[in-house]
């Protein structure tokens, strides 16, 4: 057998990664970007541009919020788990995650959205993070690809008490978006899975009917 076809593979999944680990650099800084610019103005776009419960004007929102955040903690806290999940996540294919992030964000922000507090305002990307967490989680077994499979039991693992985090806890921590995001992880690993296609199989030279010669 070649070893070529198993070289040009991990040729590619080396630039793939490569652009992984770019793309969340790039999403971080515009993250920070946003963060330098907001918070001297005591979290205005914030509050603008973050996601009202159940208030219809402010179903747009829903794709702005992730990129907002409440304090310098916040941003923090997101940070670090937000590139790990990322990367992880795109890694395979950069365009594969973009479809992901905008199940994941669509869905995060819905449930936010739906069954937060009345007139309560959510911003973050924990939903994000959440999300990615579910979709590294289920994505070897959709793929079948034992790395994946591999890496998704070490993230199970490793942040398990993240778990905790998807449902009612701590006052004032959108457990809905986190709940939702990781939903939405899920289903974007079965969406988004590898679609191999099916074998044919050989005819059964035993069944098969050799065609008449016609005089």
């Amino acid at each position: 057998m070649s070893e070529e076809p198993a070289r040009s593979d991990a040729e590619a999944m080396i630039a793939e990664a490569k652009k992984a680990l770019w793309v969340m650099v790039g999403l971080l800084a515009v993250l920070w970007l946003v963060q330098l610019v907001n918070a001297p103005t005591g979290y205005d776009l914030s509050r603008e541009y973050g996601i009202e419960a159940r208030d219809p004007t402010s179903l747009p929102e829903i794709l702005s919020s992730p990129f907002l955040h409440f304090s310098w903690g916040h941003i923090e806290g997101n940070s670090g788990p937000l590139f790990i999940f990322g990367f992880l996540a795109a890694y395979r294919g950069v365009k594969k995650w973009l479809g992901v992030s905008l199940l994941i964000i669509v869905a995060s922000g819905l449930g936010v959205w739906f069954i937060s507090p009345s007139h309560s305002v959510t911003v973050g990307a924990s939903g994000l993070v959440f999300g990615y967490f579910g979709y590294i989680i289920v994505r070897g077994l959709f793929d079948r690809h034992l790395i994946d499979i591999v890496i998704g039991l070490v993230m199970a693992l490793c942040f398990a008490y993240t778990f905790t985090s998807l449902l009612p806890s701590e006052e004032g921590v959108s457990w809905q978006g986190h709940l939702f995001g990781f939903v939405g992880g899920i289903i974007g690993g079965w969406l988004f899975r590898d679609r191999r296609p099916k074998a044919v199989a050989a005819p059964d030279p035993a069944t098969t009917l050799l065609p008449r010669n016609l005089s």
